[in-house]
């Protein structure tokens, strides 16, 4: 294995053994606050220069002295995707656009509107539908707030002359907040049968 000019790189700027305090680029690197990178012997080969450096990259050492600020290696920002379990969502969504007629489906955060997975190919942009969907189930459990009714969505079903749309709202603990949309097309669909596979899937998702 020849070594790469990366680790050259890394030899000549990375290791302490080489680093200068006057140096144009150590100063940079301290006013950026980057993490500081592990000492590397010149002596050693190329081979094992190149192996130290995936060695500290992977070993999270880089994370752990990156400075507290977030001008680093990683930010703390939690977005609405990163709160679930994106993994868990898409293999909801490969279940629901294998149900019967099928057209599209996604999984909506109900509160910013947002589609958090979505697949298919509907005659319409699923991620406009899901929002103002959105607006619907809002709409819906804000009036069962003021009627005082405390049962639970089931589903909501819109019916279009060649298209069903099945809102389907997600009350278990771990998926709260979220809302199942799926499309299908009303020749080859069957709606009973649908609705029970989307039950089924309802209740298996975890996030």
């Amino acid at each position: 294995m020849r070594a790469s000019s990366r680790s050259q790189w890394w030899r000549r700027h990375g290791s302490d053994a080489d680093a200068s305090p006057a140096a144009p680029d150590a100063a940079h690197a301290a006013a950026v606050g980057l993490p500081k990178a592990p000492a590397i012997s010149s002596q050693e080969s190329g081979e094992r220069d190149l192996e130290q450096f995936v060695e500290w990259i992977w070993s999270g050492d880089a994370r752990a002295s990156a400075p507290a600020s977030g001008v680093g290696v990683e930010s703390t920002r939690i977005t609405i995707e990163e709160k679930y379990d994106m993994s868990s969502l898409d293999d909801a969504l490969q279940q629901l656009l294998a149900i019967e007629g099928a057209t599209g489906a996604a999984i909506v955060d109900y509160g910013s509107g947002m589609a958090l997975a979505q697949g298919g190919n509907p005659s319409f942009d699923l991620g406009i539908a899901a929002a103002g969907n959105s607006n619907v189930v809002r709409a819906k459990l804000a009036t069962m707030r003021d009627l005082g009714v405390t049962d639970e969505i089931d589903d909501i079903l819109i019916t279009l002359s060649s298209q069903y749309h099945l809102i389907n709202v997600l009350n278990t603990t771990g998926a709260s907040g979220l809302f199942i949309y799926l499309v299908l097309n009303s020749a080859s669909a069957n709606l009973a049968l649908a609705r029970h596979k989307l039950k089924g899937i309802a209740a298996q998702i975890v996030v």
